[in-house]
């Protein structure tokens, strides 16, 4: 009988030969069941580390040229680009427009799937090409089967661009690995429920999406060690996070830190320069650019010692 679907021999399509009969299993059955195919998984994103650290340099060499960073993909892969996205201003600082994320369907799809957007390859053009993308930015195209055409079609207008093309999927053998400059693909085996690609192609995807830009932002002198230095202090916990930040670098008391951090507008990095330098904020500032915005540069000292110090650890 001759084949007739496209989507038949994809990894995430296939049966799992280990969850056969998981509608028969007791909740404790499934569960193990799930753990052991995420082991799997995990293994599966340890092979691709290499290629994740490629990945991570290109988006460093694009964030200091003041390139962007814009995820593409529908589904749960659109929707995991949107949540790396959101997260990058308050956790590192960022302007809203350097990471960005483009969503199969628009905002609506975010909270109710809307099936059939993810098959528009024109859509997925149009909507990059609204970006106006550039040769500085890098488009992530984010897909677990590798065919969604809303995908290929922003990533075949970014290339037009000269943008650099990252494209994390779950099928190794993609055709698209000849197209783009990098390709990330764990392959993580069926799902325990065939074709949910929510679970372990989600699970990995997620993982890989955390390291580029995690990695990428460290890269840049958006930590301290491993300190979030350039928290947005939004909410009181966030303004917590901030004083406890100054307390840990500096050993100032928590009333003291408060003050340092008013008088540096809240911004942690100039009030670490202050303290350590005896600058004033405008001083610190322009230390701290020319320091490339790293702190360790910026005041010729390393948190390792510090932070090994408070933890009691050698």
């Amino acid at each position: 009988m001759p084949v007739r679907s496209k989507w038949q021999s994809l990894p995430t399509e296939q049966i799992n030969p280990a969850t056969l009969a998981i509608d028969k299993l007791s909740p404790d059955d499934i569960v193990e069941g799930m753990l052991n195919e995420d082991r799997k998984m995990l293994a599966a994103v340890q092979r691709e580390k290499d290629r994740i650290a490629v990945g991570v340099e290109i988006i460093t060499q694009a964030l200091r040229r003041n390139g962007r960073i814009v995820f593409v993909g529908a589904g749960t892969s659109g929707r995991l680009g949107v949540l790396e996205a959101a997260e990058m201003p308050p956790t590192f600082g960022t302007s809203p427009d350097l990471v960005q994320a483009i969503m199969a369907g628009g905002k609506g799809a975010l909270l109710r799937a809307r099936e059939g957007v993810e098959d528009n390859y024109e859509e997925g053009a149009r909507s990059v090409n609204r970006l106006g993308p550039t040769k500085k930015d890098v488009v992530i195209g984010v897909s677990a089967s590798g065919m969604t055409q809303f995908v290929r079609g922003a990533l075949t207008r970014a290339r037009k661009a000269s943008s650099k093309i990252i494209f994390v999927t779950c099928d190794p053998r993609t055709e698209l690995q000849t197209f783009v400059d990098l390709t990330i693909a764990p392959a993580v085996g069926p799902e325990v429920i065939a074709g949910s690609t929510r679970l372990k192609a989600g699970t990995a995807t997620k993982l890989v999406l955390n390291m580029l830009t995690t990695a990428s932002m460290i890269r840049i002198g958006k930590t301290y060690g491993n300190l979030m230095v350039d928290v947005q202090v939004g909410s009181e916990k966030l303004r917590d996070r901030a004083r406890r930040i100054i307390i840990i670098v500096t050993g100032l008391e928590y009333d003291a830190a408060d003050k340092l951090l008013r008088r540096a507008h809240w911004n942690v990095k100039a009030a670490i320069v202050m303290q350590k330098s005896g600058l004033t904020h405008p001083q610190a500032l322009a230390r701290l650019r020319r320091a490339h915005d790293f702190v360790r540069d910026a005041i010729g000292e390393d948190a390792e010692a510090r932070l090994k110090e408070l933890l009691k650890v050698g």
